[in-house]
């Protein structure tokens, strides 16, 4: 009998995108530690057998010391999507004309540099609205993947707040980052977005926990395996499980400081997990994806969205 699907998925944010959400100084420089991830995450990938959606940054393709990064990811059989040009939380604030702009300046210069047209766009930080979902589908694109299901959304905030060096008036545009208690019960599975002029957009959101709603994103589990690694696994065997019981085919979520730690990347101690070093970081990495790929099949979020577009009678949802 063959294994329900689910997909894997990394947000490519950069070391300055980083250092620019949480205040510090020289960001600006756009410094990068692509050279470092980059061929990290592509040796594991490839010695797993797995291909996966890399969510870009327009403005690190910008750069040419990051472009052969980028093309090496589209050149190792990757699906490539858009994750806005300068990776800016608060998209939700954005005019239509700053929406359009970002999105247009970030598509064209991901799709010249890797040589592939995105098709999908996660917003940073989670953040989109109704007009942005309206430029995605004017533009062609599959997917959205912006939401995030969960409850301790304002938790992570108080969190983020706490530990970032932030003006008053950089507080006030991320009041709303990673989202309130209330996205709990948005939907877990993929729909449609019902847009204006009879146009839909398919959304597929970040899985949480059924039930719960509780993250199940690889930074969240690094996080407890911290703590505790057998917490770590009992949590993961619980998420999937919960999956499997509610037919919910995981989108799963990485970002790069999942994989590296403090020993590779300096000046990032505030995000969770860099305590841990990159070799036991790579061990865990190895576990997790085990389980998962000991229940389902992995694939990149293009071919889930594929598969969902033409399987599943889906519900549709106005913004």
């Amino acid at each position: 009998m063959s294994k329900p699907i689910a997909s894997l998925s990394l947000d490519l944010d950069n070391q300055w995108s980083y250092m620019k959400n949480h205040g510090v100084d020289g960001w600006e420089n756009h410094p990068s530690y692509l050279e470092i991830i980059v061929p990290h995450i592509l040796s594991l990938l490839e010695e797993l057998k797995l291909k996966i959606t890399f969510f870009i940054v327009g403005q690190d393709a910008v750069y040419e010391h990051n472009k052969p990064f980028i093309r090496m990811l589209a050149e190792s059989g990757h699906n490539i999507a858009n994750h806005s040009f300068k990776h800016e939380t608060f998209l939700h604030l954005y005019s239509k004309e700053e929406l359009i702009e970002e999105i247009n300046q970030s598509h064209e210069i991901i799709t010249s540099v890797s040589g592939k047209e995105p098709k999908g766009f996660r917003g940073p930080g989670f953040s989109w609205n109704e007009t942005l979902l309206e430029i995605l589908a004017d533009k062609g694109y599959t997917f959205d993947a912006s939401t995030f299901p969960t409850s301790i959304g304002p938790l992570a905030r108080m969190y983020y707040f706490r530990t970032a060096n932030l003006t008053m008036e950089e507080r006030k545009e991320r009041k709303e980052l990673f989202g309130k208690f209330s996205d709990a019960f948005r939907l877990l599975r993929p729909y449609f977005w019902n847009l204006k002029n009879d146009r839909q957009l398919l959304e597929m959101p970040v899985t949480t926990m059924p039930l719960f709603r509780t993250p199940m994103h690889m930074t969240y589990l690094m996080y407890l395996s911290s703590i505790s690694k057998n917490l770590m696994l009992l949590y993961l065997t619980c998420a999937v499980y919960l999956c499997k019981l509610t037919r919910t085919r995981p989108s799963f979520l990485l970002h790069p400081l999942d994989l590296i730690g403090g020993d590779k990347v300096k000046g990032l101690d505030t995000f969770p997990g860099m305590n841990i070093s990159s070799e036991e970081k790579e061990i865990i990495f190895k576990k997790v994806m085990s389980v998962l790929q000991k229940h389902f099949t992995l694939v990149t979020m293009e071919e889930h969205a594929s598969t969902v577009l033409n399987n599943a009678k889906l519900k549709y949802i106005t913004p």
